[in-house]
C-alpha cells in the first residue's frame, strides 16, 4: 500500500494541552484531511473502529469508489492505514493510525492562508459531526439502548462566572479525570463496551459581561 510514514505527524507530549494528544497535524497532513468526506471518514474510523470502503460508503451515503479514493489519500498523509489482520481476498479494512491528534490553532496561522482555511474546514466538520451524533442519540437512543445505558448517559449545562485562571484550573481538573479513563480503556476496551463519545466544552460566552469588583474591593 502506498502510504507515508507517521513522521508526517508531529509528536506532541500529551500534557501540553489535553490528555491523550499524541500528534499535531503538519501542514501537509492538515491539507490532506481538509475535505468534508475525508473528515467524515476519519471520524467514522475514530468512533467505530476498522471498516471497509464499502461499509463506510453505506454508513455515509457515498459510493464505495469515493470512499476508496479518499481512504487512499488519507493513507498517503499517514492518517489511516490498512488493517491487514482483517479481510479476505480483495477486501481491505482500514483503520485510524493509533494515537490522538490535534490541529494547529487558527490564531497562529496567517489570515486567509491555506492552512488557516483548512483548520476552519476541519473544525466545522468536527462540530457538525458532534452535533449529529448527539441528535441521533436524543432522537433514536431510547429505541436502540436499554436502561443500563440510558440511565447513565448525561447531558448537562452548567453556568458559572470564572476568571481565566479559574477556568484553566477547571479544565486541568477535567483533563486529569479524562486521562485516567483514556489510559485505562482507549486501547484496551472491556468486553461488552460500546463506542462512547464525550463532548466537553468550556468557554466564555461572547455576549457576557465582566463581573464588576465588589464595593469593598472598589473602595480605596
Amino acid at each position: 500500500m502506498d502510504e507515508t510514514t507517521p513522521d508526517d505527524l508531529e509528536s506532541q507530549p500529551s500534557s501540553t494541552r489535553h490528555p491523550g494528544i499524541d500528534h499535531t497535524l503538519t501542514s501537509s497532513s492538515l491539507k490532506s484531511l481538509a475535505h468534508p468526506l475525508r473528515v467524515r471518514i476519519y471520524d467514522e474510523l475514530s468512533a467505530y473502529g476498522p471498516l471497509t470502503a464499502s461499509a463506510l460508503a453505506a454508513r455515509l451515503g457515498e459510493s464505495s469508489g469515493a470512499t476508496s479514493y479518499h481512504l487512499r489519500q488519507l493513507a498517503r498523509a499517514g492518517l489511516v492505514r490498512e488493517d491487514e489482520s482483517r479481510g479476505k481476498g480483495r477486501e481491505r479494512w482500514w483503520e485510524r493510525r493509533p494515537g490522538s491528534i490535534s490541529i494547529p490553532d487558527a490564531r497562529d496561522l496567517p489570515p486567509g492562508s491555506a492552512d488557516r482555511l483548512a483548520v476552519r474546514l476541519v473544525e466545522d466538520e468536527w462540530f457538525r459531526s458532534r452535533e449529529q451524533n448527539f441528535r441521533e442519540y436524543v432522537t433514536e437512543g431510547e429505541h436502540v439502548f436499554g436502561s443500563e445505558w440510558l440511565d447513565v448517559a448525561t447531558s448537562d449545562t452548567i453556568n458559572l462566572r470564572l476568571t481565566p485562571a479559574q477556568l484553566h484550573a477547571l479544565v486541568a481538573d477535567i483533563d486529569v479525570v479524562l486521562k485516567k479513563y483514556i489510559d485505562a480503556y482507549k486501547r484496551t476496551p472491556t468486553p461488552g463496551s460500546r463506542p462512547v463519545q464525550l463532548h466537553i466544552n468550556a468557554f466564555p460566552l461572547v455576549r457576557g459581561d465582566i463581573t464588576p469588583p465588589s464595593s469593598e474591593e472598589a473602595s480605596p
